[in-house]
């Protein structure tokens, strides 16, 4: 049997690199098909499933991870392929973490999603990425709900060509849109993701939500079904020394979209939030939460309005791990602030689908909480993106806290937090504040020439930390 399957399937391509496929399922046996007009010889595939252990494919033994493990002793193989479209992060980190010694390079599939838009697997095989180790998949996803609450709606987005913003126009395009109005106010952003809605009506409108005129013509003339509120200045320590910028940008650009929904009935108002506004200890923060009290407190004229509060999530501009590649391509140690300094992670398109299911379950007044899952040491991530790298010259660099900055973020204020249908979407506790009495706040916050102390009166639990 063995010489009938080296007969029918070998190969004149000289094999002189060694690789193993972790998963014995229909992709691996897809991949060792794919592998074998290739310059790899499949040594053997790799299953935690032990009815298929002892097994072989194809005269190819599958082995489990410690059976592999005693096999290698000191060696080292070429490539490791996990093959397990299906896999959780917490699984493929398992096997990383298990087996990465034993491979000078480990690649992974994609998504089943992914995958079949294209059937050819081995193209499609990566390097595996911190991202595929962090990533969190929501078992409570409802892509029915979401569809029903886009599609064939007029959506307006701000901030539409930042990095949750051109994500949310991805996914109301792929939910069904009828019509998309972006606003942005940079001219680069919002030429690049226009370019990239290429199936949908899309109207690009190069504006400030700061410019409440402007953004009222703008609701008069599309008439949107649904805003998605994702502009804001979120860059704590940026606007630390910007605080009147931010304050403006943040608040007034809140209140003025939320304004014009209700003017021109909107029926369904989102901000998008932030873990930083609960118990503030810095000005953006601080804004994010005084937006939350206006969205809270504004509902009427038929306008459901409701926030979504997360964490960060991995890959947007400015984040730490974009900034920590760029300091690995550079040769250059990865600076972090705190050895005991946490975040929170999602993968953006995990974000934003959250982010639209919650707001689908909204009828106004609700700040929603996504599950977030376990806080992630960012001390623990640099030291897993160096490892990643394969770079033995880099080190890690702690250059202390910045202005503003936590050492943990938290999304509840407190624990009197509601359940709804689906474990990963929570509401918090509401917060009273008069809405008239808020804007007369906020009109003296603007015009005052001590922000914080006037910041500090609106929110009373914003405890500004100045770290320098």
């Amino acid at each position: 049997m063995y010489l009938y399957y080296y007969y029918i399937n070998r190969s004149k391509i000289q094999k002189t690199k060694n690789v193993v496929i972790y998963g014995a399922g229909k992709a691996g046996i897809k991949l060792e098909e794919e592998f074998r007009n290739s310059e790899y010889k499949i040594k053997y595939f790799i299953d935690d499933d032990e009815i298929i252990q002892g097994r072989s494919i194809d005269a190819i033994r599958i082995l489990s991870p410690n059976e592999f493990k005693e096999k290698m002793c000191d060696k080292k193989f070429d490539l490791l392929v996990i093959a397990i479209p299906s896999a959780s992060s917490e699984e493929i980190k398992t096997a990383y973490d298990n087996l990465y010694s034993y491979f000078k390079e480990i690649q992974i599939l994609p998504s089943i999603e992914k995958i079949l838009k294209d059937k050819n697997f081995k193209t499609q095989l990566k390097d595996i990425s911190v991202e595929d180790l962090l990533a969190r998949h929501p078992k409570d996803l409802d892509k029915e709900k979401i569809s029903s609450f886009i599609k064939n709606k007029t959506v307006l987005v701000t901030g539409a060509g930042g990095s949750i913003g051109s994500e949310i126009c991805r996914q109301c395009q792929i939910f069904g849109a009828k019509k998309l109005i972006l606003v942005d106010h940079s001219e680069y952003n919002l030429y690049t993701i226009e370019q990239e809605l290429d199936s949908i009506d899309v109207i690009p409108v190069m504006q400030s939500v700061v410019d409440k005129n402007s953004l009222d013509k703008t609701f008069e003339t599309y008439r949107p079904d649904i805003v998605i509120h994702a502009a804001a200045y979120k860059h704590v320590p940026l606007v630390e020394h910007n605080i009147q910028e931010g304050i403006v940008n943040n608040i007034i650009g809140t209140k003025n979209t939320i304004d014009c929904s209700i003017k021109h009935h909107v029926k369904k108002f989102v901000l998008i939030s932030t873990d930083k506004a609960v118990r503030p200890t810095n000005v953006m923060g601080t804004t994010k939460r005084i937006c939350e009290l206006y969205a809270q407190n504004s509902n009427g004229n038929g306008t459901d309005i409701v926030a979504v509060r997360f964490g960060n999530v991995l890959g947007s501009s400015g984040s730490v791990i974009p900034k920590f590649k760029k300091q690995i391509e550079d040769g250059k140690n990865i600076t972090v602030t705190h050895p005991d300094i946490t975040r929170y992670f999602m993968l953006i398109p995990e974000a934003c689908e959250l982010v639209l299911q919650a707001a689908s379950l909204g009828q106004g007044g609700e700040i929603f909480i996504l599950d977030m899952g376990k806080p992630i040491k960012i001390v623990d991530l640099a030291s897993k993106m160096i490892e990643l790298s394969g770079r033995n010259d880099i080190n890690i660099e702690f250059t202390g806290l910045r202005p503003g900055e936590k050492l943990y973020e938290e999304l509840l204020i407190d624990d009197s937090d509601c359940k709804t249908d689906y474990d990963s979407i929570t509401v918090a506790k509401p917060t009273f504040y008069d809405i008239d009495k808020l804007n007369e706040d906020i009109m003296c916050l603007l015009n005052s020439e001590d922000k914080l102390s006037k910041l500090k009166k609106i929110v009373p639990e914003f405890n500004h930390n100045k770290n320098m």
